[in-house]
């Protein structure tokens, strides 16, 4: 079966890969580890990137590393959201007596990965470039895209929980028609080369994430 697969790189990565070892993961072998036995034709991964910040001086330069990296898969491809830091009024989970209980905080937001995400799910659904679809999120923004793929356009929605610590919530399992989970063994499993190259050079993996 012809299979598309959306990922959303931001809950893939707070959900399995920080702070873990499989940073450096290989998409394509993940999608057909998820399907095997099927034709993958597209991935498609939806990410932003980070903003550089004095604590995290080489977040950004990883980040970049990493999409140099995924786009040596001929069938990738990578598309951005933006991040917005504005100042925001939040209150105090334990104010102190005698001080203000809201306070103003830098507040920092991804912004369009689930838009960019349901948009291009739903016009490759229109335009039959997929038989099936793969899903890897945990975003129950995305349950009506998924719902109109799954009963108007009667193609199978398969949702793959990234995260190793929360179960997927129940809304988007009940949309899917298929459902997985991104297991230890297979991230470990679909790990790229420490080195690799394309056509700018050489390519190497980060020392730590």
């Amino acid at each position: 079966m012809i299979t598309n697969v959306y990922i959303d790189g931001f809950n893939l990565f707070y959900g399995s890969l920080k702070g873990a070892n499989y940073t450096w993961l290989d998409l394509a072998l993940v999608a057909q580890a998820l399907v095997p036995g099927h034709q993958i034709n597209q991935i498609k991964y939806f990410t932003a990137i980070v903003e550089q910040r004095p604590n995290k001086p080489f977040q950004q330069r990883r980040q970049l590393i990493y999409l140099r990296a995924l786009r040596t898969i001929p069938n990738l491809s990578i598309h951005y959201g933006k991040f917005r830091t504005r100042p925001k009024m939040q209150p105090l989970v334990n104010p102190i007596a005698g001080l203000p209980s809201i306070v103003q905080v830098l507040n920092t937001e991804e912004k369009g990965t689930d838009v960019n995400l349901a948009t291009h799910l739903l016009v490759d659904g229109f335009k039959n470039d997929y038989e099936q679809a793969v899903v890897i999120s945990n975003d129950t923004d995305l349950i009506l895209p998924i719902r109109v793929v799954r009963d108007d356009l009667l193609k199978p929605v398969g949702v793959i929980n990234p995260s190793n610590r929360v179960g997927q919530p129940k809304d988007l399992r009940d949309v899917a028609t298929f459902r997985g989970q991104l297991r230890s063994k297979v991230l470990a499993a679909c790990q790229f080369p420490a080195t690799m190259t394309d056509s700018n050079g050489t390519i190497t993996k980060p020392p730590t994430w």
